[in-house]
């Protein structure tokens, strides 16, 4: 697999901000918001459920990735999904870097991988109901 999830009865707009702070609270800043409910919105007149795309990032361990493989950034930031299902209830999905990052032929990744994996489960956990 390529992520993990969990879901909640919050709001959309509650479970946005409080996977914003979760990641905060582990070192992750979030650099882009890909509202695609808005964008399909605007650019093919298509109604659909709340559904945004935040780009996480740890600067230090994005550093460190970095600095082992140059070209790592094509597999950054980690994305984040918080979307609206049909019953109401919010799905928070985070892609699993470490089955994302086993795609970099380098000894060093495996390591840092896991270290963010660890840190993204735990703001998955912060989350769950």
């Amino acid at each position: 697999m390529y992520a993990f999830s969990t879901t909640t009865s919050k709001s959309y707009d509650e479970a946005v901000a409080d996977v914003t702070e979760a990641l905060k609270e582990q070192g992750f800043g979030v650099l882009t918001e890909i509202d695609v409910s808005a964008v399909l919105k605007k650019k093919l007149d298509i109604d659909k459920r709340p559904y945004i795309i935040l780009g996480a990032c740890n600067p230090v361990l994005a550093n460190q990735a970095m600095e082992a493989e140059p070209d790592i950034g094509l597999l950054l930031p980690c994305n984040v999904v918080v979307r609206e299902e049909e019953d109401g209830s919010i799905t928070v999905a985070f892609m699993d870097p470490s089955a994302i990052l086993a795609l970099v032929d380098n000894p060093v990744i495996p390591a840092l991988a896991a270290e963010v994996r660890s840190r993204l489960k735990k703001v998955c956990d912060a989350i769950a109901p």
